[in-house]
């Protein structure tokens, strides 16, 4: 169908690329993790965020999760940052958990950011795989006076990201342009540019970035490109962690850098 039909397997493609098939969550079945938390939603136009907060001091820190994901992907992290008496507020991205929608984009992630930013004002944002991507966006497009940033598994180049998944479905390169042009005229940005790496090339605020050398969904060569484009990133390697990242050191490495004076 790609060969014969290329704009028809474009749309297709594009559908299944930004339609993720796993992460909502039913308000008749919410992951024990996220009982305890204040349940508000916000709008943005036409868009219902989902948010969880667990109410602590002034100080708020911020998650943002990965694809086909939803805010209960932190709760092994959520028990050791109560434990710091901040205020905990975790969100649902667009078209996952209770948020509403049936697309994912990271542009639309860094509006979900920003709406939130500007009324919880967070100190500090922590994001995990296109999640810490969207961060990225996020402070490139909407600059807060936000003190630390925590980006976990994060990949940087939205190309590599395409060509993989064009890849992965035997697409061939007609359609492979075709949703490159689609993704620059809607996002009004090139797709070279479209890079964690040069999102953060100045931003002035200090960074923590953690990738596993063994990571399968997402290369550690990615991440290691946001840190060597972030001028006040500190880079942190595991192994034998994957993609999750979840271990009780690496908790404590992120609650003394978000501590730090």
């Amino acid at each position: 169908m790609s060969y014969i039909y290329p704009k028809h397997a474009f749309r297709l493609a594009y559908r299944l690329f930004s339609s993720p098939r796993k992460g909502k969550i039913k308000s008749s079945h919410i992951p024990k993790a996220l009982v305890r938390a204040k349940h508000v939603k916000h709008t943005l136009d036409t868009h219902t965020i989902q948010t969880y907060i667990w109410k602590g001091n002034e100080e708020v820190i911020l998650l943002i999760h990965g694809w086909e994901s939803n805010a209960s992907r932190w709760k092994k992290l959520l028990k050791q940052l109560l434990k710091t008496g901040k205020t905990i507020i975790a969100i649902d991205g667009p078209a996952h958990g209770m948020s509403s929608g049936k697309e994912f984009n990271v542009p639309l992630y860094a509006e979900f950011i920003h709406k939130i930013a500007s009324i919880y004002a967070p100190k500090a944002l922590i994001g995990h795989s296109v999640g810490g991507n969207a961060i990225t966006y996020y402070q490139k497009h909407y600059p807060h006076e936000i003190e630390r940033f925590v980006l976990l598994g994060a990949p940087s180049d939205f190309k590599i990201i395409l060509k993989n998944y064009v890849t992965l479905l035997g697409l061939n390169r007609k359609v492979y342009l075709h949703l490159k042009t689609y993704v620059q005229r809607r996002f009004s940005i090139s797709i070279e540019k479209f890079s964690a790496a040069q999102f953060v090339e100045n931003i002035p605020q200090e960074g923590l970035i953690i990738h596993d050398k063994e990571d399968a969904v997402v290369l550690w060569e990615e991440s290691n490109k946001i840190a060597s484009a972030w001028p006040k990133a500190e880079f942190v390697t595991t192994r034998g962690l994957g993609h999750g990242l979840h271990d009780a050191y690496l908790y404590q490495t992120i609650i003394e850098f978000i501590n730090r004076n």
